[in-house]
């Protein structure tokens, strides 16, 4: 069996440049790779409302908006199947029967679970100190690692491209797996994670700074964004704190501008945008000795991340105008997964032993065994 990736995201919104850099980027060039004999990309609603159950439109609306970010960015149909994780009943199945592979502590330990709970509004108060019982936290959000593992499973995935901070969870996949095929046989694949090449793009911080690009915390700049968004966005940028006159040294480490120049910059945008330098470590001396200013420097990176997102709005442009084709795509995808996780589902039933009806076998002895006893 050849190799097969599995990877997606949560529609709660438009997807920005952590989305791109951390696993968007790299789907694209996959799909062109031999290496691989599938690539399947999930919108993960069902994962999304674990912690929007109150508001299903907001899910529902943002479909669309994964969907355009997907073929904007480049991901061809026909190479990759994008499909919507809520219309693969199986998943659910599976996920029901891992359930009894992980225990509550387990979940409790991993570190995704711990630092996403911060990240939503749920209730800090603990119930009798038992962290676990948070008020406001629900089964679904708790326990989404083992949902995550019937994803990855369910298409025998060997290859789950993300960030860093999904490390935790592919960790807890693979215990699956091991449990699971230790338990009942060698039906499932143990999956590895390809995280990206250049550490910049590991975990983009936002534009203020912050440890991490996130929505909820309104520091993103968005795929679908302007040129004008971009010049806004980067011109309030978050850089040294300490670099208040040009002629002051500054720091890079620590300086988003700096982290999304490592991550997006290449030497020929010098000879084209700030021919001043011959690549980023020039500049990056300057601006350590003093004599170089932040708005050079961004004016820099808007010209970058302005030129990589120019093919992005236009090809968004035509699948705007033909949203009736991209639902297309989602239902014809949505098909092709479901055939391939029920392929699946039905090696884990039997493995497990509980494929009553399929199995002739156990039919016939039973038949035979209350025969002879009645006789």
């Amino acid at each position: 069996m050849g190799k097969i990736i599995l990877t997606g995201d949560r529609p709660t919104g438009r997807l920005h440049l952590g989305h791109f850099v951390g696993s968007l980027s790299r789907r694209v060039q996959l799909q062109k790779s031999e290496e691989f004999d599938k690539i399947f990309i999930m919108i993960a609603d069902a994962q999304a409302l674990t912690d929007n159950a109150d508001n299903p439109e907001k899910v529902r609306q943002n479909i669309i908006e994964v969907a355009l970010d997907y073929l904007s960015c480049g991901i061809d149909p026909k190479r990759s199947t994008i499909f919507i994780q809520s219309q693969v009943a199986e998943l659910c199945e599976l996920a029901f029967y891992y359930m009894n592979l992980v225990t509550v502590q387990r979940l409790q330990r991993n570190p995704t679970v711990k630092a996403e709970i911060k990240l939503r509004d749920f209730a800090e108060e603990a119930i009798e100190g038992d962290t676990t019982q948070k008020k406001g936290i629900p089964v679904g959000f708790f326990t989404y690692p083992i949902s995550q593992a019937a994803d990855i499973t369910a298409f025998k995935a060997t290859t789950v491209p993300v960030g860093e901070d999904q490390e935790p969870m592919i960790e807890q996949t693979r215990e699956i797996v091991h449990k699971f095929n230790t338990t009942y046989g060698e039906v499932l694949v143990v999956p590895e994670i390809m995280l990206p090449d250049n550490s910049a793009c590991m975990r983009l911080p936002g534009t203020d700074g912050k440890a991490k690009m996130s929505k909820s915390l309104g520091n993103c700049i968005y795929l679908s964004d302007s040129e004008k968004d971009v010049k806004q966005k980067v011109m309030s940028m978050y850089t040294d704190p300490d670099h208040l006159r040009i002629e002051d040294p500054g720091k890079v480490e620590g300086n988003a501008v700096f982290t999304y120049l490592d991550a997006f910059c290449r030497d020929e945008h010098f000879e084209k945008y700030l021919p001043d330098y011959k690549n980023l470590d020039e500049m990056k001396a300057h601006y350590r000795r003093g004599g170089l200013g932040d708005v050079k420097c961004k004016k820099l990176l808007i010209a970058i991340l302005n030129e990589m997102l120019a093919p992005i709005r236009e090809r968004r442009a035509y699948w705007e105008n033909n949203i009736e084709e991209v639902y297309r795509i989602l239902e014809e995808g949505s098909l092709e997964a479901r055939r391939t996780a029920a392929q699946t589902l039905n090696e884990v039933r039997g493995a497990m032993r509980i494929n009553y009806f399929e199995d002739r076998e156990l039919i016939s002895e039973q038949a035979a065994r209350y025969k002879a006893a009645n006789q």
